[in-house]
């Protein structure tokens, strides 16, 4: 079997590699420079592949973002707001058609490597202020997928039934280390530990009752904290 994984070099998409390699896939991995303000995710990408011995791409697709304005991940000039995913002012994280043109790249190279799927780290936790992480949406771009190209190429969403703290279990049981992971949405040295991504993770380490080595700022809450906060800041 081989995927071509799509890696942010966030906390599911490596757990996801991991996960793969385990059972015996072939992988290749590719991110995605869209232009968004958290660059230091495809770093570490980078960095995790090259001590793996996974061969990695970054598809630099910076050119785009002027068409992907209106997201605080593309535009400077808006704000990454902090707080829980399930607050509504989270929709400004939104990049428009993300996923299709992640996915979209992904499967060229797939049908040029003769890969046999596209895997990518959607879990059960993706919230439904992303219209590209919709059951719908994925199915769909499955259906299109198998269509590309003679050679039929398949999405595989292995965690798509799994929590995000699963999948923090299930790095932990695979020796994923997270520290070399970014999640934060905020470009900074340090995770805010304020912003969705931030609280998300934070979240899911949480429930998993496995240890969070992420450095956070000083200016983060605790867990206690957010906690009593039912989670929003």
């Amino acid at each position: 079997m081989k995927t071509i994984l799509v890696h942010s070099g966030g906390m599911d998409s490596t757990v996801l590699l991991y996960h793969l390699l385990d059972a015996g896939v072939e992988v290749r991995a590719l991110s995605i420079d869209y232009g968004q303000r958290h660059k230091k995710e495809l770093d570490l990408a980078k960095s995790v592949c090259e001590k793996l011995g996974v061969e990695h791409r970054i598809a630099d697709l910076t050119a785009l973002a002027p068409l992907l304005a209106g997201s605080s991940l593309t535009s400077d000039d808006i704000e990454v707001p902090d707080g829980h995913y399930a607050e509504g002012n989270m929709k400004v994280t939104v990049v428009p058609n993300r996923n299709m043109i992640l996915l979209a790249v992904a499967t060229g190279w797939a049908i040029s490597t003769k890969s046999d799927t596209v895997s990518y780290a959607a879990h059960s936790g993706d919230h439904a202020i992303y219209p590209d992480c919709r059951e719908e949406f994925a199915a769909g771009m499955d259906h299109v997928m198998q269509l590309a190209d003679w050679q039929v190429v398949k999405l595989d969403r292995p965690f798509v039934a799994m929590t995000k703290a699963d999948v923090a279990k299930r790095g932990a049981e695979l020796g994923v280390p997270f520290d070399e992971t970014w999640s934060c949405y905020k470009g900074l040295d340090l995770h805010c530990g304020r912003c969705g991504t931030c609280v998300e993770r934070r979240e899911a380490f949480h429930l998993a009752g496995v240890i969070d080595p992420t450095p956070y700022a000083d200016t983060a809450p605790t867990v206690d904290e957010m906690i009593a906060n039912d989670w929003r800041i």
